[in-house]
């Protein structure tokens, strides 16, 4: 898999790469990044998995509202999500979001649109993070799986990073407005390759395949 990484890593490099704002890292290394590290005394493992250039899937688990924020600012390269429309015209919050690599999807937009905005990213050379049940958890696992990382992929080609988070559902739960400032590790998996089609079955077969891989990082637990 490591033949994998260095390969897409020499096939893209005369591809536009995305470059960090002024914005983007002032919230990355002024504002996350000293949260993750001291308060959640923050950890990643597996870092060298992340191929730095090219089209990227990262595809993670969700416990928590503090997932977008970590996983966009601690693997080492601008990460796009995918944000409600409403949120770009709030003055300020805006202008910010757009320059850390958010993009807007219309309430009630279809997945149609919403999968064909992500693969324009991806072929701007962005990575785009998903997370893979769609909504927060509150065991903080993938229950629930949804096919659109894979079809993503398919669509794109681009391969698929798993990454699992670790104990951020414990650090900010569903209805806890304060956060408690338990350790909250990133664990990074090893590249997955695009499903070889479309169709359903093999959709399927690579949403259980990422599923696995992230619930048994999960599983691994806290590094110690």
């Amino acid at each position: 898999m490591t033949n994998l990484k260095q390969s897409l890593e020499k096939e893209n490099l005369t591809l536009h790469q995305p470059k960090q704002s002024f914005v983007y890292s002032f919230v990355s290394y002024i504002i996350v990044f000293p949260l993750f590290r001291i308060f959640f005394r923050g950890r990643v493992i597996g870092s060298e998995n992340v191929p730095l250039q090219g089209p990227l899937l990262i595809v993670a688990n969700h416990g928590s509202h503090l997932d977008p924020p970590l996983l966009g600012h601690a693997l080492g390269r601008p990460i796009a999500f995918m944000a409600k429309e409403e949120l770009f015209k709030i003055p300020i919050l805006g202008s910010i979001i757009s320059a850390c690599g958010a993009y807007p999807v219309s309430r009630g937009a279809s997945d149609r649109k919403a999968i064909r905005i992500a693969t324009e990213r991806l072929d701007e050379g962005w990575a785009t993070g998903l997370f893979l049940d769609g909504t927060r958890q509150d065991n903080g696992r993938v229950n629930n799986p949804m096919a659109g990382a894979a079809l993503l992929s398919a669509r794109s080609s681009a391969p698929i990073l798993p990454v699992a988070i670790l104990n951020s559902h414990r650090a900010l739960a569903k209805g806890r407005f304060l956060p408690r400032f338990v350790p909250i590790h990133l664990r990074v998996g090893k590249l997955i390759h695009p499903p070889i089609s479309r169709g359903k079955v093999d959709l399927i077969a690579k949403t259980e395949q990422i599923q696995r891989a992230i619930n048994s990082m999960i599983d691994e637990g806290i590094f110690v």
